[in-house]
């Protein structure tokens, strides 16, 4: 069953299904608001709608940065394995033969 989660963001709620475990919705909101105060602290000015705008982008900039560089270190890893298992099966095929 689908239960809802709230973060607050910028001192407003927002209020999200959580259509998979609740807890690594949470988990998951509180990297949002990590990310959020990272973002905050590297864009000093006010506090108006722009520079929320700005420091959201930035927030959702290094998420999706450290996603791909994730994508890609399990792409690269994947790749190795698949060599390793070649090399491997080679190696068994050639003993055998």
């Amino acid at each position: 069953m689908d239960e809802l989660v709230t973060i607050e963001i910028f001192g407003r709620p927002f209020t999200f299904k959580a259509e998979s475990e609740v807890s690594k919705a949470k988990e998951v909101a509180e990297f949002l608001k990590k990310e959020l105060k990272r973002a905050q602290s590297q864009h000093s000015g006010t506090s108006s709608e722009a520079s929320k705008i700005a420091i959201l982008t930035l927030a959702a900039l290094n998420i999706a940065n450290e996603n791909l560089e994730l994508k890609t270190d399990r792409s690269d890893f994947l790749q190795d394995i698949s060599n390793r298992s070649m090399g491997l099966i080679r190696t068994l095929d050639a003993g055998l033969q």
